[in-house]
């Protein structure tokens, strides 16, 4: 991995941990800092890293400034009981030109995604989204992405690459290597009609926000997903001001942690962003402070992973069979460990889609099939692999 490509934590981030309680986060991670170097990577299973970078983040210039802000209110949290190893690998540092921060930022979530390192990025607009996509080229697998956005971020084809184009830019250009998009918590009139109908006839999953605040509802998108990309102008603005798009509605700081916390449940995730954080706008540090919490509370989910299916035996989950009506028979799996239900897809050959034959799904999923209504989820996923 290079090491070139990431500056130390500000000073000041370590002199406010050397005031802090030695049982404090920040003095149980391995911390890059001028004094220390580089730490070792050896054994860590999540590495945070900031991403210096506004230039292309949409009327929200700042928001890779002051990233120091998150840092203080993380290590001054306390560890849960925790068996996991956790690095603070410093800052990307714009670059001369944006291209040049994107490579950086892309050769270091490939180097961490080799070494099974789950990378957690702060700061920076969500362009970056499209550049963490651009990381699994090189694993040759097809993606996942839920995003948790108040906007689709579609924008037009021949916009250049932004915050609110990002989305356009995945779907569209080679290699394609993304099998489904989620978006959790939008916002009807934030987004046109047409973009709507579009990510409806792509068959890509979408949770309006009052759907989205039924939590139960929303567990499967980040079971499914491989990057979870999260704006904080999806929280209201009430609880986190420090973002130049906040809107009035949106997620609650609590909403928000547990579903970061679904994030780190999740056995397939596999990288995890905070993004559009503009610390100019950020009174009193209470964003800050937010997303130091959504961070906990996506490490704790981590250490709480389960390994559920496909990672172990049929023999541990209970098989339901549901005959539908003119169809073939649907198979749903209910894990005895943690209760989670999947829905079987069959594919008859064994292609690039396979990873995406259990659709991960909700108990009310199975009761509308067995009341012979076909669920949305497993209907969109059929369009997708057959």
């Amino acid at each position: 991995m290079n090491h070139d490509f990431l500056t130390p934590i500000d000073e000041v981030a370590i002199v406010h941990l050397v005031l802090q309680s030695p049982f404090c986060l920040g003095k149980v991670i391995r911390i890059h800092s001028a004094q220390e170097g580089f730490p070792k990577l050896k054994g860590v299973k999540i590495a945070i890293f900031g991403v210096q970078e506004d230039r292309n983040s949409e009327n929200n210039f700042g928001c890779g400034d002051n990233l120091v802000n998150i840092r203080k209110k993380l290590y001054q949290l306390f560890p849960g009981t925790w068996d996991l190893e956790i690095a603070d690998l410093g800052n990307v540092k714009r670059g001369e030109k944006v291209a040049d921060t994107y490579f950086a930022v892309s050769e270091i979530i490939t180097a961490l995604l080799e070494r099974e390192i789950i990378p957690v990025i702060i700061g920076g607009g969500q362009d970056i989204t499209y550049v963490n996509y651009r990381a699994y080229d090189k694993l040759e697998q097809t993606v996942n992405i839920t995003a948790v956005d108040s906007r689709f971020d579609l924008g037009n084809l021949e916009d250049d690459l932004t915050s609110q184009s990002y989305l356009s830019k995945i779907i569209m250009q080679e290699p394609n290597n993304l099998f489904n998009y989620c978006n959790v918590g939008y916002q009807t009139y934030f987004n046109s009609q047409g973009e709507i109908k579009l990510l409806e006839e792509l068959f890509f999953d979408t949770y309006r926000l009052g759907k989205a605040k039924e939590l139960e509802n929303i567990e499967p998108a980040f079971r499914n997903a491989d990057i979870v990309s999260i704006d904080i102008g999806a929280v209201r603005q009430s609880d986190a001001p420090a973002n130049n798009n906040a809107s009035a509605n949106g997620f609650y700081g609590e909403e928000i942690c547990a579903i970061t916390r679904y994030a780190g449940l999740s056995d397939k995730v596999s990288s995890f962003g905070i993004y559009e954080y503009n610390s100019r706008l950020d009174n009193n540090h209470q964003t800050a402070n937010l997303i130091a919490q959504m961070i906990w509370y996506f490490i704790e989910g981590v250490s709480l992973r389960a390994k559920d299916y496909p990672f172990s035996g049929k023999e541990n989950y209970q098989k339901f069979t549901v005959l539908v009506e003119d169809d073939d028979p649907m198979v749903f799996y209910k894990s005895h460990k943690t209760g989670r239900w999947w829905m079987e897809i069959n594919i008859l050959s064994d292609n690039k889609y396979k990873r995406h034959a259990l659709i991960p799904c909700t108990y009310k999923d199975y009761i509308e099939a067995t009341e012979q209504k076909i669920p949305d989820k497993w209907f969109k996923a059929m369009k997708k692999l057959v």
